[in-house]
């Protein structure tokens, strides 16, 4: 199988990148992808909201956007899968090309622009398919929106049924005007609102809500105040970066978008472990430049309660993850204990003071 998978990943790293990422849906969707064999070990089951997940590691939002193989990436071994971004209505995105990779550092670099099909097409697929892993239906605004706030209600009244958990996203660089929903007063407003909807649903579904990592500690400050104000349930760290200090002079560093991938990690898990000692115990899944089950373990030892991973895969092939549950459930043995629960926020303070980071780099 790791062959199998090494060949697939060399094909695909020959193709144009969006062309390679249809490809890789569509072997997913005809059933060509492996699928997990034995179960996970039991060091790896953990709680996330309420949520039992049989290991705590998830496909992040962006591989999936039009919900059309969930199913396939749970019997991968995922154990969490987020389709999406989706918005209210279908839209094309940003001009072609908008997919890089920066292949000497295992980066990429993407403008999509929240390309989908829109709630209805993503709705009936999720209504008709069982996901045997935990389901969340990431959220945001169309482009062209008179009112962006609307537009997540929307999402949640229109998935609240179908999803396990709900991520609104307001943390992608490529939706003008997108991240200034993290800003106080718009953040407020915005938690309001989709909570309110929330809590008018026929199921109490937890929501999330994903930040950048481009937010300094200040804004780290307002997030935190705003989010703990509510009963929102949880925080992913991190989104993509438009910062390039870890690429600058590499090949596609120069494009527009958000950067994701290996030189995400220092940036993302630093923010992770800041946001963590602003918020307490709220649940946090941990998003950003994991490569390697020893940078998995520092999402967690920062303060992650579950991980998600995606651009990886362009770099490390299918079995990645794999590779990424044996090496973590292997750590917490080494380390005496018996769940990964354990190990989550052992690290914190380094992290946060960038005392963690360097030997990642």
């Amino acid at each position: 199988m790791p062959m199998l998978a090494n060949l697939s990943r060399d094909a695909l790293l020959k193709m144009e990148p969006e062309t390679a990422h249809t490809a890789t849906i569509t072997a997913l969707r005809l059933g060509l992808a492996p699928e997990q064999l034995d179960p996970d070990p039991p060091e790896l089951r953990t709680q996330l909201c309420g949520l039992d997940l049989s290991n705590p590691v998830g496909m992040a939002a962006g591989f999936d956007k039009n919900a059309e193989v969930p199913r396939p990436l749970a019997l991968m071994g995922f154990g969490m899968v987020e389709v999406g971004t989706v918005t209210p209505r279908p839209q094309g995105g940003n001009p072609k090309p908008r997919l890089f990779r920066v292949g000497q550092a295992d980066g990429v670099i993407n403008r999509m622009g929240f390309n989908n099909e829109g709630h209805e097409a993503a709705f009936a697929r999720l209504k008709r398919t069982r996901v045997p892993a935990a389901l969340g239906v990431n959220i945001g605004a169309n482009k062209d929106s008179a009112d962006f706030v609307a537009d997540y209600v929307a999402g949640v009244k229109r998935f609240a049924d179908v999803a396990d958990y709900l991520t609104v996203n307001i943390s992608s660089p490529n939706t003008p005007g997108l991240r200034n929903l993290q800003a106080d007063e718009a953040l407020r407003r915005l938690l309001g609102e989709v909570l309110s909807a929330r809590a008018k649903a026929r199921v109490r579904v937890p929501v999330f809500l994903k930040i950048a990592p481009d937010l300094d500690e200040k804004g780290l400050d307002s997030v935190a105040a705003a989010v703990l104000a509510t009963d929102l349930d949880g925080l992913i760290v991190s989104n993509t970066t438009i910062a390039r200090d870890t690429v600058q002079d590499l090949e596609n560093a120069e494009e527009a978008g958000g950067l994701s991938g290996k030189p995400l990690f220092a940036l993302s898990t630093r923010r992770l472990a800041q946001t963590r000692q602003r918020v307490g115990d709220l649940p946090i899944i941990g998003v950003g430049g994991i490569h390697s089950p020893q940078t998995a373990l520092a999402k967690f030892e920062a303060g992650a309660n579950a991980v998600q991973l995606y651009s990886a895969l362009v770099f490390g092939g299918l079995d990645l993850l794999e590779r990424l549950k044996r090496g973590v459930a292997a750590a917490v043995r080494a380390e005496g204990k018996t769940s990964i629960a354990d190990l989550v926020g052992r690290r914190t303070a380094d992290w946060a003071a960038g005392r963690a980071g360097n030997s990642f780099c």
